[in-house]
């Protein structure tokens, strides 16, 4: 149906007339009509009889970036942004401008005197939809959830089926102990990540062979410094793209590569121990938390990681979900994306139960070099946590063991020999007392080196753990 035959009908659920641009508040309140409804078309520069008929077309005058700004205004002022087809038709010798908006999957809100408002078309009108309503949609409704949802311009040939078969699947019957016999598409159905033969979100980011074709920013990006500041040189630059699972795995080596590691002895110990500068399951929880949690539903970002000599920091597009604050995260539990975080958890890239937190804390407390608390920034466009470096407590912390030249020789005597008793102590010092033996061998099983069997006469030492013998 063309433009003429549409504006002839007059208004109704799908045709709305304005006379000018003046009306940006009744553009906003359809605008957020049509996409809860089923879409629709506003012609600007038409005025309207009492009964929705064309009383006259005036037309239009379009003036500097007005088009341009009527663009922006509707994207800062509708949740979901909505980006309407907007163009400059001529109807009956005059300039109309007309705008297309499709309905969306989501209710919209128009942000009107800084307080959002959903709409909804019935007839000719835009009634506000009330709160009763709104919460019955969200609850009824998958449709909702984001990562739920089909992505409309996907096909199964989108699915990268190797990766499924030869990755997804044997990690998914390692861990949940089942043999998968009902073929890969019957799998992923079962997770969401197919519905009515087409992929979902989730499962284009989580088993897509390019994700980024459909959504842009669906990668992480990383910039590491040689400083604490951003003016400081950057060392590397990186973006870790393809699916959820490679960005995970991919990100975490990289950053577990280009971190510092301090190998030490342990007080009371011969063997080596390497201790890096921050705890390796929080890197890796936070990056999958980043990739699992952000809002993709905002084309328009990515997830962020800076690397500074005294810290990491993990920029997360989206405020934190549902109830969970920076206070009670450990407490809170809440999925933005529900069927990514279920995909993730079932083959162990995430904790199930929402325990991740609790244990990057517990992780923090049982570090040896004790670092400080990560730090929570939130607002209501995003989510910024800041690991800190332990480096400047590596010098510190640099300790050896403190062996006497009789222990060092005692200890090569085990390794020859299997054991030592007070009397082969004697026999490798002659000159020292039955006191100086009993404090020497008493000291090594105090530092955790040997370990007393028997008793009285009969008693021996042996190495108290085989990984600690000396080389």
């Amino acid at each position: 149906m063309d433009l003429d035959e549409l504006i002839k009908k007059g208004e109704s659920e799908e045709i709305e007339f304005k006379k000018s641009l003046a009306e940006r508040k009744e553009i906003l309140e359809t605008i957020s009509a049509f996409a809860n409804s089923r879409g629709g078309t506003i012609f600007v520069g038409i005025e309207e009889n009492r009964n929705g008929s064309v009383k006259d077309i005036p037309g239009i005058v379009i003036k500097g970036k007005e088009i341009e700004d009527l663009s922006n205004e509707i994207r800062q002022n509708t949740d979901p942004v909505i980006f309407p087809s907007i163009e400059v038709k001529d109807i009956k010798g005059k300039p109309v401008l007309v705008i297309k908006v499709n309905k969306n999957p989501l209710t919209v809100f128009a942000t009107l005197n800084k307080i959002p408002v959903a709409f909804k078309r019935v007839g000719k009108t835009n009634p506000k939809i009330d709160v009763n309503e709104l919460r019955r949609i969200f609850s009824e409704s998958k449709e909702f959830i984001w990562d739920f949802r089909i992505c409309e311009e996907a096909t199964l040939t989108d699915i990268d089926w190797e990766f499924v078969e030869k990755f997804f699947m044997p990690l998914y019957e390692t861990i949940s102990e089942k043999n998968i016999i009902s073929g890969l598409e019957n799998l992923l159905e079962s997770l969401h990540c197919l519905k009515e033969n087409k992929p979902t979100n989730a499962g284009i980011l989580l088993f897509g062979k390019d994700p980024q074709k459909f959504f842009m920013n669906s990668y992480v990006a990383l910039a590491r410094y040689r400083g604490n500041e951003i003016g400081i040189e950057r060392l590397d630059y990186k973006e870790f793209s393809g699916n959820l699972f490679q960005q995970i795995d991919n990100c975490d080596k990289y950053i577990k590569e280009h971190i510092a590691i301090m190998s030490r002895l342990l007080p009371y110990r011969v063997r080596r121990e390497d201790i890096p500068e921050y705890g390796l399951f929080s890197i890796r929880e936070l990056i999958t938390n980043a990739v699992c949690h952000r809002d993709y539903s905002n084309p328009h970002t990515k997830v962020i990681i800076k690397m500074f000599s005294n810290r990491i920091e993990l920029y997360n597009p989206g405020c934190l979900p549902g109830e969970v604050t920076p206070d009670n995260i450990t407490e809170k539990q809440y999925s933005r994306n529900s069927v990514i975080a279920r995909v993730l958890a079932k083959v162990d890239y995430i904790e199930d139960m929402g325990e991740g937190w609790n244990k990057i804390i517990d992780e923090h407390k049982k570090h040896i070099l004790k670092p400080e608390l990560p730090s929570i920034k939130a607002d209501r466009d995003s989510v910024l946590i800041t690991l800190f470096s332990t480096k400047d407590k590596f010098e510190e912390e640099k300790f050896e063991v403190e062996l006497n030249h009789r222990q060092k020789r005692a200890i090569e005597h085990i390794k020859k020999y299997g054991k030592i008793t007070n009397k082969d102590y004697r026999k490798l010092f002659l000159e020292i007392s039955d006191r100086t033996v009993l404090g020497d061998l008493t000291d090594l099983v105090r530092k955790e080196i040997l370990t007393k069997k028997g008793r009285t006469k009969g008693a021996y030492y042996i190495i108290h753990n085989s990984e600690i013998i000396p080389k």
